[in-house]
């Protein structure tokens, strides 16, 4: 009585679990999506993805800017205005100090167009200015305003044996944005991958669904047979109840399955950005695409396309910046030159009037008599660290040339494995249909019939993992390659960025 009433009160249970999870799936819209459907999904609508383009856009203005930095610059200088008002001491001609009150004005007003000479990290700029000063309490016959300014004048700074920050910007900050493309298409396809995984969660999921449903349909049907074999005389009395707690049993699997169901249509939707009252129908990618992968031709797209690629010179351009930048510090000059007109009148217009030349030559020098070794350090640490890189580079040049290598392999090896699981699969469920009907005309034993459906069982799951497997493996070597082998076409063309 004690196991009846225990298998009563767990079958309530069941049912209801059942009828909650069935409530809700009813409240639910049905979405039916393709495995490249949720894929172009996510890529359009996900958080990650989002924040992969932003990424991208932040490095686009970054390049932006530093082309920037090459153009002309016009810029407009002054101070509009500068007013004082206070009392000064002023030393009199026979020594004693007179305190006179104050009140003057200054404005200046400055045009400049800047330009970098990127081959020798110059700067050439061409520049007007114009001042005016009023002295509100002038002495006695002198004027209220004066002006001063220049017409126009042309100016020079130039550091000599200075390391150059525009030449070598110009090496590798190229090559941080092509760097920053490639990995916004490898970012992408990571996307796919990690979409790939949820995808197959939830169909593997709902295969397990799919199959709790039917071995629970299976199982009651059973237990009717058995129940009246039992009244017949048949079945004993401990078989039938076995076969209850199968049914119960199976009841319990259906509403764990149910659950597991939920749970990861709730990670999918969260992730491709979906209403969380959306009820997926995915369906199974069972067609495999028909490509062969060349371990030589992947490992050459991966050289080609990744941003590996382009990492590896960057961090060797990077390196040699260093050094040139050590051996720039050991001593600085600095040469400054302008030439122009200058003037000065009481009238604005009188400036521009037979102006007087103005003319500045500078050298500037800064160079270490005893500095107790930190230049030769310097320079031995930047060669070191080149060395260091050098080494670095060659050293993960071998490793993504390995990593191409062992991915390929894998694929292969995935594929012809699915192809199997596929055919065991087909033969699993077959061999159950059989046994199934051989136990309702009586000549298969319960056990093995129970053996068949476990076996078809266990192949259905291993032919939806080995799915997953070969799917996620696809979009790892695309991601590897930023290469379509089905379509046959690049995932990065530089001539269309």
């Amino acid at each position: 009585m004690k196991i009846r009433r225990l298998l009563f009160l767990q079958s309530l249970f069941t049912l209801f679990i059942l009828e909650g999870a069935s409530n809700y799936a009813q409240a639910q819209e049905t979405k039916t999506f393709t495995l490249e459907e949720v894929v172009q999904h996510a890529k359009d609508n996900s958080a990650y993805a989002l924040r992969v383009k932003t990424i991208k856009e932040n490095s686009y203005w970054q390049y932006r800017l530093f082309k920037s930095e090459y153009n002309p610059q016009l810029r407009l200088n002054g101070t509009i205005p500068q007013y004082s008002q206070s009392y000064s001491q002023i030393t009199q001609p026979d020594g004693s100090i007179e305190f006179i009150e104050v009140k003057q004005n200054l404005m200046d007003l400055g045009l400049g167009l800047q330009q970098v000479i990127g081959a020798t990290g110059g700067t050439i700029s061409v520049n007007t200015s114009t001042n005016r000063f009023d002295n509100f309490r002038p002495f006695p016959g002198e004027p209220q305003t004066r002006y001063s300014g220049v017409p126009v004048s042309v100016a020079l700074q130039q550091p000599i044996f200075a390391y150059n920050r525009f030449k070598w910007d110009k090496k590798i900050e190229p090559l941080l944005y092509e760097e920053s493309k490639r990995e916004y298409v490898a970012e992408m396809e990571g996307v796919s991958v990690y979409v790939t995984q949820l995808y197959f969660d939830y169909l593997i999921a709902q295969v397990n669904a799919e199959i709790a449903t039917t071995n629970q349909k299976n199982t009651e049907d059973i237990f009717s047979i058995e129940k009246k074999r039992n009244e017949m005389g048949v079945t004993p009395e401990d078989e039938l109840l076995q076969i209850e707690l199968q049914v119960l049993n199976a009841q319990q699997a259906r509403a764990e399955a149910q659950l597991s169901l939920e749970k990861t249509a709730f990670a999918m939707n969260s992730f491709i950005g979906l209403n969380q009252s959306s009820k997926l129908n995915l369906v199974s990618p069972v067609d495999i695409p028909d490509f062969e992968v060349d371990v030589d031709r992947a490992i050459e797209l991966a050289f080609q396309n990744r941003a590996e690629a382009i990492g590896f010179a960057r961090q060797k351009t990077v390196a040699e910046s260093q050094v040139a930048q050590a051996k720039g510090g050991r001593f600085q000059v600095l040469l400054n030159a302008r030439y122009g007109y200058n003037n000065a009148a009481l009238n604005f217009s009188d400036i521009y009037q037979d102006p007087n030349t103005q003319a500045l030559v500078s050298i500037g020098l800064s160079v270490p008599i005893l500095d107790w070794g930190r230049n030769k350090a310097r320079m031995s640490m930047a060669m070191a660290n080149q060395e260091l890189v050098e080494y670095t580079v060659d050293q993960e040049l071998i490793n993504f040339q390995q990593e191409v290598f062992t991915q390929v392999k894998t694929f292969i090896m995935i594929k012809d494995r699915l192809l199997v699981s596929k055919v065991s699969d087909e033969v699993a469920q077959r061999r159950y249909d059989i046994a199934l009907k051989r136990y309702q005309t009586g000549n298969v034993t319960i056990t093995n019939l129970n053996i068949a459906q476990n076996e078809k069982d266990s192949n259905k799951r291993a032919f939806y993992t080995s799915l997953k497997e070969f799917w996620v493996a696809y979009y790892e070597l695309r991601s590897l390659t930023l290469y379509d082998f089905e379509k046959e076409e690049l995932l990065y063309r530089p001539e269309l960025e």
